[in-house]
């Protein structure tokens, strides 16, 4: 009998697949081992690429390069608050066209993971959420609420619809093999209780009943309901086990660089006025090849392209607009080196061990105290092996299968035949690459004109008390204006002793100006960690009737946490006047008039319309650090091909816009605290431990497409507001300034070992360092190198207690002139051996220019 029951809920589990996931007849379904597509169990790489932060013009070249890059799979989310920006009004062009990013990764030979959410995260503004969601009668977000599941259905399934009629779906012939219901829900649930699980299960339901005839998944969701695959998201994911035996390990968000985990405080982000942070590509690449090794199959980088958040999408608040995230792949676009290469080296090498691993468990062999290795056999014969030293401090010599391998200290080895080292993770056989920002002019001709704070206008509306500033402006604008009235009598004591009453204003953030009858009387700001502010400061009051204005600035919507709908931004009080013969004044509740947005704003000064409704000053007159400042100027773009940038560093906090295209906000003036120490890639990584921009502004260049200009007259408008030098903005373009090559003799290389394998040689062969220029660039010197023991980092090399005399002659002669070239790594090309019996490496840096 029990065996009876037992075969029943087994045959019951199979039948719900197959009905949700279409098994026998689907092209893709999945087992413990793998997602299998047309019958075939495969080792996924994936990459995230969200496509409205870059352009439609740079979406194909992205595309090559995550191919080229060893990419089997794109990722992205789908952002609802650019899709549908007013309720049943949807928009599908520009940087959210959806199909057509989506065709152009099919296009490329690639598959495509479809997260439709659709709530994001993401460091997106809102979470990805329209903002007109939150005023939904009865809505809460997140939960088993119906307001928010019938919108959140309707959308859903909006999009699954679309990608039908354009037959996306790999069960259609398209390249989506995977979509993702929720996002990191998880946490969420946990917070909520039975709302929370009530709302899961909901969820994966309505999902698989849109019938798509490819597998969901759902992230950081350890219930997630049958058949959904739940998923982990993390630095590191080895550690993680589905939560059925029949679902295969799948890794969804493999962190390249910035991110946040720590109960819903977003930590180590792309924000303004913090440390960026980076990752080892020497780590990155142990993390993915330690999570294979236990059995995994499918990684997605987030990000591999992280690009811009234009205009405001920035979320959190205080993100940047930059969110490079310290990727493959720069905010540009351009090769991050050696990030890029060394984890094409690595996706060779797992491509190489595919027939072992998608075929049965790992044998797991222990090789020492911090040592062990992994092993995968395939029926017809395919071995493959991980050796793993997880000492962060010292090499291992390891013995394995008869032979003896020296493993570098946090590092994991890969042996596609269980013979033959084709890859480590700590041994960088890719070229790095310094970059630099060139100024392509000789700065502007700017035009200014003062934003009118002094009153305000028609468009203004008076009420008792003090009004929460995202319920007020609907996020139409990141400013409001609030105005009172203070009436000082004419024998108040300050006015004879000069003591002036401090002015008190308490705001839940983010940045606020206070004026006093018209002229500034000071600015303060928050932060990521703490977004709320106080303004405290002595006012020059005088008798009779006195204006208080007060301009909260607003830097992105909450993109995370429970109910962060509800979270509050703006001077929600008390604000009070202290030092007065009465004591204290309350002044929170008595009449303010409130106006949305800047005048600038409602006249359209971004636009070149929109600019002649004003007049411009110009010349010796322009205004130089004055707040709330408007600034136009032209100028003709460069002929040359190479990613621009606008360099902000002489200025304060604003936005920028390109002929009428919103670059985003700005903020250098908000420097990075903290210090910024020596960072090793061994050991465990988080988001504070390698750290870059202390004392700098945390974002000094703002990415300008090429696509967004014309050969001449492009219009470039600054707003500035807290009073910045526009005469030090300059355009500049990004490009390489040197390369190197970090190369130990005899490192284990793919290429020698596939010539061993093919039988055409039988002894080791030496590595190659290859150098390689942009196109249009040539190698002008050799900066450094060293064959021996050089010490250092591209940048930064320095020779060791052992170095070989003629380390430049090889590379002079060879790579002088040239856009790349190729050196073996022998002692032979350096005039013989500097030290026999150590193990010696080569450290070059070459300029190019």
């Amino acid at each position: 009998m029990g065996l009876k029951l037992v075969m029943g809920n087994v045959f019951l589990v199979v039948v719900l697949l197959c009905s949700w996931v279409s098994c026998g007849t689907a092209s893709v379904s999945y087992d413990s081992k793998a997602i299998i597509v047309n019958g075939q169990r495969k080792i996924l790489i994936s990459g995230s690429i969200h496509y409205p932060r870059s352009t439609p013009e740079m979406w194909p070249d992205l595309i090559q390069k995550a191919k080229e890059g060893g990419l089997d799979v794109i990722q992205s989310y789908v952002f609802w608050n650019g899709h549908e920006p007013q309720p049943g009004k949807y928009y599908f062009e520009g940087r959210y066209d959806l199909v057509k990013f989506i065709k152009l990764v099919q296009r490329a030979g690639l598959y495509f993971h479809l997260r439709i959410g659709p709530y994001a995260c993401a460091e997106w503004n809102f979470g990805g959420f329209p903002v007109w969601l939150k005023y939904v009668p009865g809505i809460s977000f997140r939960t088993d609420n119906g307001p928010f599941k019938a919108a959140m259905q309707k959308f859903t399934k909006k999009i699954v619809d679309m990608m039908k009629a354009e037959k996306l779906y790999e069960s259609q012939g398209g390249p989506i093999i995977l979509s993702q219901i929720e996002n990191e829900y998880g946490p969420m649930e946990y917070e909520l209780g039975a709302p929370g699980r009530a709302y899961t299960k909901w969820a994966a339901e309505m999902a698989v009943g849109l019938s798509t005839g490819v597998p969901w998944v759902m992230c950081k969701q350890d219930d997630a309901p049958d058949p959904i695959i739940n998923t982990c998201n993390g630095f590191y994911c080895d550690y993680f086990t589905p939560n059925k035996a029949y679902k295969p390990k799948m890794w969804t968000e493999a962190w390249t660089g910035w991110h946040f985990m720590a109960d819903y405080l977003l930590v180590g982000l792309p924000e303004f006025g913090g440390r960026v942070p980076y990752r080892p590509a020497e780590d990155l690449a142990f993390s993915v090849a330690r999570f294979i090794q236990k059995g995994g199959s499918f990684i997605n980088y987030y990000m591999y392209h992280g690009g811009t958040n234009f205009g405001r999408t920035a979320g959190g608040p205080f993100i940047a607009t930059s969110y490079d995230y310290d990727a493959p792949l720069d905010e540009f676009g351009l090769l991050r080196q050696p990030k890029w290469g060394h984890l094409k080296d690595l996706h060779r090498a797992i491509k190489l061990c595919e027939p072992a691993l998608v075929s049965g468990d790992p044998t797991r062999m222990p090789l020492g105290n911090y040592q062990e290795a992994h092993v995968f056999k395939s029926k017809s014969g395919a071995c493959a092996a991980f050796l793993a030293n997880y000492n962060s401090h010292s090499f291992a010599k390891v013995a394995f299968m008869n032979m003896h391998y020296n493993l570098p200290p946090w590092s994991i080895s890969i042996l596609p035949d269980c013979k033959n080292t084709v890859y480590n993770t700590a041994r960088v056989g890719a070229q790095s690459s310094q970059m630099k920002m060139t100024p392509v002019n000789r700065g502007f001709s700017w035009q200014s004109y003062n934003e009118e704070t002094a009153s305000l206008n028609d468009k203004s509306f008076t009420m008792a008390g003090l009004l929460e500033q995202i319920n007020t402006t609907r996020d139409v604008s990141d400013y409001l204006w609030y105005m009172t009235d203070v009436k000082i009598n004419p024998d108040e004591g300050f006015l004879k002793s000069g003591k002036w009453p401090v002015l008190t204003v308490s705001s839940a953030g983010h940045a606020l100006h206070v004026f006093v009858n018209g002229q500034p009387s000071g600015f303060v700001y928050g932060s990521l960690e703490n977004p709320k502010l106080k303004y405290s400061e002595a006012v020059n009051l005088r008798a009779g009737v006195n204006k208080i204005l007060l301009l909260s600035i607003a830097v992105g919507l909450p993109n995370i946490g429970p109910h962060f709908e509800t979270w509050n931004a703006g001077v929600l009080g008390p604000v009070s006047l202290n030092g007065l013969n009465e004591g204290r004044r309350d002044l929170s509740w008595q009449k303010w008039t409130y106006k949305i947005g800047l005048e600038g704003e409602a006249l359209s000064l971004h636009s070149v319309s929109g600019s002649s409704s004003v007049e411009w000053v110009k010349g010796s007159l322009v205004a130089q650090k004055q707040p709330l400042t408007w600034y136009k100027t032209t100028f003709n773009a460069p002929a040359e091909n190479e990613p621009l940038a606008l360099d902000m560093d002489s200025m304060g906090k604003g936005q920028i816009w390109i002929n009428g295209q919103s670059i985003g906000r700005y903020w250098p003036g908000y420097k990075a605290s903290g210090s910024c120490g020596a960072c090793s890639y061994a050991g465990w990584f988080d988001e504070k431990k390698c750290l870059s921009n202390c004392g700098e502004a945390s974002q000094r260049w703002y990415h300008i497409p090429h696509s967004w200009l014309n050969p001449t007259g492009n219009f470039l408008v600054v707003f500035e507001e807290w009073g910045g030098n526009p005469s030090g903005i300059s355009l500049v373009k990004r490009e390489i300034q040197s390369v190197c090559a970090d190369i130990f003799e005899w490192q284990p290389t793919l290429v020698n070992w596939q010539l061993q394998a093919s039988g055409k040689v039988n002894r080791p062969l030496r590595p190659k360092a290859h150098l390689s220029c942009a196109p249009g660039q040539k190698i002008s010197s050799i900066k450094f190198a060293s064959f021996g023991t050089p010490e250092g980092a591209c940048g930064s090399f320095r020779e060791g207690s052992c170095h070989a005399h003629h380390s430049y002659d090889a590379f002079e002669k060879y790579c002088i002139g040239q856009q790349s070239c190729t050196v073996t790594v022998a002692p032979e090309m350096f005039g013989g051996d500097p030290c026999p019996s150590v193990m010696k490496k080569l450290s070059v840096e070459a300029i190019c220019s």
